[in-house]
């Protein structure tokens, strides 16, 4: 049976939670003042030893409320191969790693990273170091935790997560976080978890409010300079840029760095290493400017973010709360710029009814605005001829590489048959 937490008044310091004082300790050392709602509901019931389907906005520090409660049942039953957390993607996986080694470093706890898009061998070798990761030694997994549960399914990872569920434990604790309750969470939740606590922080979508939200009525046809603009208006501040595809975060971070401006490019067709890097540069202020696909919508903590600018508009608005909840996170304000053309009256309508709020409009001179175009014009002509130059590179490379497997499968194949007649 599942039941619902009503957000009360609940423990205001770690203590109180149930906490070890090692664990108290470090929330202190990285400067966690005190439990916010969703660490105040899930952590004592999670504790208890029951499972939970926890549901809070993005931002809302999801990732200790299931961590701190593995990290004491690691304490008081110290293993290997102790706990299995799932994400929707890469750079989450990373960032969830680096926050439970920061939280665990007084016990010296490791984790080991795996995804797709690195070199399968050294990732082996690193669990293999790090953790036991043979069949039989699964079964000594005592948690399963699945965070942003929603975006892993609507991923089309359900054949992955079956397979996953069907070689571990029956018997585990199991915690399941998601912003969103749809229906392939619903019934995630009937095959994993056993008599669940429901704990829900927030039972409609919504932004935080510390978060100033605007939106800017732009003709298509001068996004760009509309966009350099308010990046020269809302200067000194960092600046997170989403775009719809791979191709326009490329074209719009070429033509911002034609422009003066420090951008760097965040999107699923750059390879692990290079998504890294660009997140890298940009936590460590060396970029001011992340521009990025919905890859970075979600989880990623990044404590600077200023400003999040929705170049191209979400096609689901449900994305919205994701995007703008890169900034405003832990309390701190921020503040969100939609960008709507004359194409996009439909889909913004449907973003205001979802978060139940009417944005004001962020004013803009168009005068000042149209004293930037012919700067811009040239600007996007440079970054044309660059996307094409990169293009035909990659087009290039591939074809290298195509014709070297192609090379490969026929050597293999006669080395085969070479096989056959020595038999």
């Amino acid at each position: 049976m599942t039941t619902t937490l009503e957000d009360s008044e609940k423990a205001r310091s770690w203590k109180e939670l149930g906490l070890v004082d090692v664990l108290c300790k470090a929330c202190e050392q990285l400067k966690w003042t005190e439990p916010s709602k969703i660490q105040r509901e899930s952590i004592p019931v999670s504790l208890q030893g029951k499972d939970v389907i926890g549901l809070a906005e993005t931002g809302s520090g999801k990732t200790a409320a299931f961590a701190l409660p593995i990290l004491q049942a690691l304490l008081n039953n110290p293993q290997r191969y102790f706990a299995l957390i799932l994400t929707p993607t890469r750079e989450l996986a990373f960032q969830i790693s680096e926050q439970i080694e920061a939280l665990g470093a007084n016990v010296g706890v490791k984790c080991a990273v795996i995804v797709g898009g690195m070199d399968m061998m050294t990732q082996a070798l690193v669990l293999a170091k790090k953790a036991t990761h043979n069949n039989s030694n699964t079964r000594t997994l005592k948690y399963l935790v699945m965070d942003e549960a929603d975006r892993i399914l609507n991923m089309d990872f359900e054949v992955e997560v079956d397979k996953i569920l069907k070689v571990i434990p029956r018997e585990r604790r199991t915690m399941l976080f998601s912003a969103t309750m749809t229906k392939k969470v619903k019934k995630l939740q009937r095959a994993c978890l056993q008599d669940p606590v429901k704990v829900e922080v927030s039972t409609k979508y919504q932004t935080v409010e510390k978060l100033l939200q605007h939106y800017v009525f732009v003709p298509a046809k001068y996004k760009d300079v509309y966009l350099v603009y308010i990046l020269n208006e809302l200067a000194g501040n960092s600046f997170m840029i989403f775009c719809s595809t791979c191709n326009n975060t490329i074209r719009t971070a070429l033509l911002l760095r034609n422009l003066g401006l420090t951008a760097v490019p965040l999107h699923g067709q750059m390879s692990q290493n290079k998504r890294l890097a660009a997140l890298t540069k940009f936590k460590a202020k060396d970029r001011s400017i992340l521009i990025s696909t919905d890859v970075a919508s979600r989880g990623l903590d990044i404590p600077h973010v200023d400003v999040v600018v929705n170049f191209d508009i979400p096609t689901h608005s449900k994305d919205y709360i994701h995007r703008v909840g890169r900034t405003a996170r832990a309390g701190r304000s921020g503040k969100a710029i939609t960008f709507v053309t004359q194409y996009d009256v439909e889909l913004y309508q449907r973003i205001e009814q979802l978060i139940s709020k009417q944005l004001p409009l962020y004013k803009t001179e168009e005068d000042e605005v149209m004293v930037l175009q012919e700067r811009v014009m040239e600007a996007q002509r440079i970054a044309k001829m660059e996307l094409k130059d990169l293009t035909e590179k990659k087009g290039k490379r591939k074809k290298v590489a195509d014709d070297d497997t192609e090379g490969a499968i026929g050597i293999r194949k006669r080395l085969k048959g070479g096989k056959k007649k020595a038999k």
